[in-house]
């Protein structure tokens, strides 16, 4: 779920140059693109601009309104999103639609599932799969209600507000993934950075490109490590099972994934999450109740707020028609996975209403297809651990500063907040 830059304009924006040759355009202006190509991206608090909402009922799929005589569409209706998502034949996500004259090149591919195309993906996902299934996953499920429980006690001792976000929505995410891969704690603090610098639109590419560069090699240290002496993680589970099958660098660049895909997405979910829950009494009740209701509130979080906002840009393989639409080879389509999530054919009564009561759906905040999020399950078990124990916890935990006084994330792929005070006693 997410990794250079916009990993959706800025990226649909080289695709272009490259086919442009030699102009000398300069990849920093991307940042400078117009208010309207922006609009996917924004929000008005936790809901997607009213405008996209329209734009869904009257045209699911439209032409985007991009500079430099670039060719894309914005996919705004969910059953439209499905059958892109779907079809992993006929749309691309291969880093190599990436590489041409605007400066980057081949060895930039930051790896992983997000920018492979079968057979190679097919392989790693292969590889990755039953490292993410349930009962490997359980594995961690002590060791989540103790980081859970570790963050709250800091929360309960902190003298005045606290920063929920700080000290709990980012480490539970952060640790939970050194757990996971096997790396010391003390790299946290490194994940956590190296995560969040690449869904900044406004740093400009060099900068993602930048915190692309670094992860990757600060990763392949810790996989060179795991070589030598494979520990109990992820990462020397698979050097052990499939040592021979697969390289440093592969290993560097799925561990990336799994960073950038599972920290940044699930430490937004617990902050906005938590904001939900204060603003709405029935869901402060609902995250208390058994385990059905948790389970019901957390499916609806999910869809309500989507935080991966946009999917990973596809390219048209093959000259093709989706739901009446004609999209020609090389085109760019981009799926606005928030506006999809509020379509009405999803589910009964307001989709763009939070109900902690409505049955689960089969909503698309960890995408669709061959790239759905390999690690979902693992962010649903955070979340039903998280929401649970911090209402328990503090019955009284209540918003330290006004709401209009929030800051959210004016353009983001993954939506959040800076920061969320609170009060705990």
């Amino acid at each position: 779920m997410g990794s250079l830059r916009s990993r959706v304009l800025a990226w649909a924006g080289r695709r272009y140059i490259a086919r442009q040759q030699k102009r000398g355009f300069d990849l920093e202006k991307m940042a400078l693109l117009p208010d309207s190509a922006l609009e996917p991206l924004r929000r008005q608090g936790l809901d997607p601009v009213p405008d996209l909402g329209r734009l869904r009922g009257e045209a699911p799929i439209s032409k985007l309104d991009l500079p430099f005589g670039m060719n894309a569409w914005l996919v705004t209706g969910y059953e439209e999103a499905k059958a892109v998502l779907g079809k992993g034949t006929e749309f691309s996500n291969d880093f190599t639609n990436l590489v041409g004259n605007a400066g980057v090149t081949e060895d930039q591919n930051p790896g992983g599932l997000g920018f492979a195309d079968p057979p190679v993906h097919t392989r790693l996902r292969k590889l990755l799969t039953p490292e993410f299934t349930m009962r490997r996953l359980s594995r961690l499920t002590p060791r989540i209600d103790e980081i859970v429980a570790g963050q709250l006690d800091a929360m309960a001792a902190a003298d005045g507000p606290v920063d929920l976000w700080e000290q709990f929505a980012l480490p539970i995410p952060s640790l939970t993934i050194c757990e996971l891969l096997g790396v010391s704690y003390e790299d946290r603090a490194d994940f956590q950075r190296l995560s969040t610098a690449r869904f900044d639109l406004f740093s400009g590419a060099g900068a993602s490109l930048g915190a692309i560069s670094e992860s990757l090699g600060y990763l392949l240290e810790i996989v060179r490590k795991q070589r030598e002496q494979p520990g109990d993680g992820l990462l020397g589970m698979l050097i052990k099972e499939h040592g021979d099958e697969i390289d440093d660098r592969e290993l560097a660049g799925l561990a990336d994934g799994i960073l950038t895909g599972g920290l940044e997405t699930t430490a937004s979910m617990l902050a906005l999450g938590a904001l939900v829950v204060l603003r709405d009494p029935a869901a402060f009740e609902a995250v208390r109740g058994d385990d059905d209701s948790v389970h019901r509130f957390v499916e609806e979080l999910l869809r309500y707020l989507t935080v991966v906002q946009m999917a990973f840009p596809r390219f048209a393989k093959q000259d093709l028609d989706v739901a009446g639409v004609h999209i020609s080879e090389g085109d760019i389509v981009l799926v606005s996975l928030s506006v999809a999530d509020r379509d009405p054919v999803l589910g009964k009564g307001d989709m763009d209403r939070f109900d902690p009561t409505r049955e689960p759906s089969s909503h698309l905040a960890f995408g669709y297809g061959i790239h759905r999020c390999i690690g979902a399950e693992l962010g649903r078990m955070e979340l039903r651990a998280a929401y649970p124990a911090l209402v328990r916890r503090f019955p009284n935990l209540r918003l330290a500063v006004q709401p209009e006084e929030l800051a959210f994330r004016k353009v983001s792929i993954v939506y959040g907040l800076d920061s969320l005070p609170v009060l705990v006693d």
